[in-house]
């Protein structure tokens, strides 16, 4: 895989290169590899107006129908209509707590793959090797599942169970791995690669007299000036580095489309205050894990100071109680706000992520001391950190109080790293002057092709686009699978 796809100085470029090997890039490889859907003969789909849709056409795969009528009028969790209309054909009625099977079947087609390359820096999987394994998914666990192999399947024959419909994150990531193995897709996985750059360029006919945009420019420069008798086209250039067995070496391939599917865990985000790049001041979940693991803090220890009211935060006390280490939970959320993710949760499903609410609720009401060995304190806002280890915070009526903590974990989301496009991706927002955000400034997509908006060969899926659940970034595969199949012209119908 390494020399045939990344010496590629005198060959011919990819059709396609997918950056990340999340479950969206994993559920992408798969619809370009041959593997063709196409409604089930004999099944029926509970919404009677897509059952009629499916009828009009049975021959014909979904890939080559029309996404957009077929989507037309759905709802459900998602705002992408083709997120929806996937999840609807692979899981119908599941939001009503339904169990019929998926309406699909799945054709073997190898005259309609589309070479392609699949880059990640970890083991396919994404950022589910980032996540401690016994952590359990906020998503149901048949949620999880990617096309033609269901969850609950393998998960029956490796004989785990769920926990409240609910698999955690290690037995994620060995489904995922096994999914790759098992549906031959390794030889599109080149796994250990760190993308520093991708590049448009314009090309004539001869793709031997490439010439590169300055490196430093932005998408939208003018193209150079080509011989009108010639036929024009565009390549990317995705540059990098690769490791291996035998080291870590630089690479460039060139091809005809990028996809896009680095999620969005890649870059912390920062509160912004004063010493918060002290050595004791950290940003992810597995700092905490490793600071338990080495006895750096303990039941004696100082209190950890936990920041954020999200289910990473969540997880952090939880895991901070199991271990006996004393916390200080601080959030700048009332404990009532609607918008927090524990207010919109049901309790039967989530009861630890309900217990830590209860937490945060019943200090705040009862005063210190109902739970040992942890404060809640809502409403407050950090106001910086100093060398000796306290933490100074402000709270709701301006008044401030200082802290001695041993370690501060700030888990307040994270933003998708995309330090190798031009000017971070932001010309690519939907809102040309904020930084990428997959919940408030995505990136523009099509929505039934999700190529970019503002730039032609380029997609989007998976956070990037706004699709935050594996159930749904499976509808970016479908769209554009569909779309890079119709520009391939491989046996349309």
């Amino acid at each position: 895989m390494l020399h045939t796809h990344l010496d590629q100085n005198s060959a011919k470029p990819l059709p396609v290169v997918i950056i990340g090997n999340g479950p969206s890039g994993i559920c992408l490889s798969y619809l370009l590899s041959g593997n063709i859907p196409y409604v089930r003969r004999g099944s029926v789909h509970p919404n009677p107006i897509l059952q009629r849709k499916l009828e009009e056409t049975p021959e014909v795969s979904i890939l080559d129908q029309d996404l957009e009528y077929l989507s037309e009028g759905l709802e459900g969790r998602s705002s992408s209509p083709v997120a929806l209309l996937f999840d609807a054909l692979l899981r119908p009625d599941t939001d009503f707590g339904g169990t019929a099977d998926s309406v699909l079947t799945w054709w073997r087609q190898p005259n309609r793959a589309v070479p392609h390359l699949v880059l990640g820096k970890n083991l396919p999987g994404g950022a589910w090797h980032s996540i401690e394994g016994s952590m359990f998914t906020l998503s149901r666990g048949d949620w999880m599942g990617l096309p033609d192999l269901q969850f609950k399947d393998w998960m029956s024959r490796k004989k785990k169970g769920f926990r409240n419909n609910r698999a955690t994150a290690g037995d994620i990531v060995q489904y995922y791995q096994y999914y790759v193995a098992n549906k031959s897709l390794k030889k599109n996985f080149l796994c250990g690669t760190v993308v520093t750059s991708v590049k448009s360029l314009h090309v004539d006919a001869d793709y031997s007299s490439q010439v590169s945009r300055d490196s430093s420019s932005r998408w939208d420069l003018p193209e150079k000036p080509q011989d009108n008798s010639k036929e024009t086209g565009k390549l990317f250039q995705v540059d990098g580095f690769v490791t291996t067995i035998n080291g870590t070496q630089p690479f460039s391939v060139y091809t005809e489309n990028v996809v896009l599917a680095t999620g969005t865990y890649d870059s912390p985000s920062w509160l912004g205050v004063q010493g918060e790049d002290l050595p004791f001041v950290h940003h992810k979940l597995s700092a905490l894990e490793d600071a338990a693991r080495t006895k750096e803090i303990g039941t004696m220890s100082d209190p950890i100071l936990i920041v954020g009211a999200g289910l990473t935060a969540a997880d952090s006390v939880l895991f901070a109680r199991h271990c006996n280490i004393p916390v200080i939970h601080a959030f700048r959320r009332s404990v009532n706000d609607p918008a927090l993710i524990f207010n919109q949760l049901p309790k039967t499903m989530y009861p630890e992520y309900h217990k830590v609410h209860q937490m945060m609720k019943e200090e705040v009401a009862s005063g210190p001391g109902l739970y040992e060995s942890y404060v809640s304190l809502p409403e407050h806002h950090i106001v910086s950190f100093t060398e000796d280890r306290k933490c100074i915070f402000r709270d709701k009526s301006g008044r401030q109080k200082v802290y001695n903590i041993s370690m501060a974990f700030v888990l307040i989301g994270s933003n998708p790293n995309l330090s190798y496009l031009p000017n971070n991706g932001v010309d690519l927002a939907a809102d040309c002057e904020q930084p990428v955000s997959s919940k408030r400034n995505p990136i523009d997509v099509d929505p039934f092709t999700y190529e970019l908006v503002h730039e032609k060969g380029l997609y989007a899926m998976g956070p990037l686009a706004g699709d935050n659940f594996v159930r749904f970034v499976q509808g970016g595969a479908l769209a554009i699978a569909s779309s890079l199949l119709k520009k391939a012209n491989k046996n349309p119908p």
